[in-house]
């Protein structure tokens, strides 16, 4: 549900579908959650997280969310998402409105994004991983 006209990510959850917005609130929580710090703000149509550069981002579709981590899934972490039910990409992963939001692994995702992010600007480069 990209929505060009959203001008934060309040107004983005109020226009999704009514189902999808249970899920948009929770897991805007969950990613505050892991960085309070994180600037908010709706770019491409959709919420997205800053912190010394992008962390991650999700979208609202007809059958589910759409997570993403910027510089992508860990194996480990697609495997355990996929061992539980969840459709994976490179970056992405889907949520469906019937299950569960996987709070800890979004969680973990997040805080391995700000790591290399801040790595990144202190000048190292590092391998992304959730561990």
């Amino acid at each position: 549900m990209t929505n060009y006209s959203a001008k934060n990510v309040d107004e983005y959850i109020s226009a999704a579908p009514k189902r999808a917005r249970s899920h948009l609130k929770e897991i805007r929580t969950v990613v505050e959650s892991a960085i309070p710090q994180a600037e908010e703000r709706v770019g491409y149509g959709k919420p997205y997280y800053k912190y010394h550069g992008w962390i991650a981002g999700f979208d609202a579709y007809k059958n589910h969310i759409g997570f993403e981590v910027w510089d992508g899934l860990p194996d480990k972490d697609r495997k355990e998402l996929e061992k539980k039910g969840y459709k994976t990409g490179s970056v992405t992963f889907q949520i469906r409105y019937d299950q569960a939001i996987p709070a800890l692994i979004i969680k973990r995702l997040v805080r391995a994004q700000i790591t290399l992010n801040e790595n990144k600007a202190k000048g190292k480069k590092q391998q992304f991983s959730s561990q």
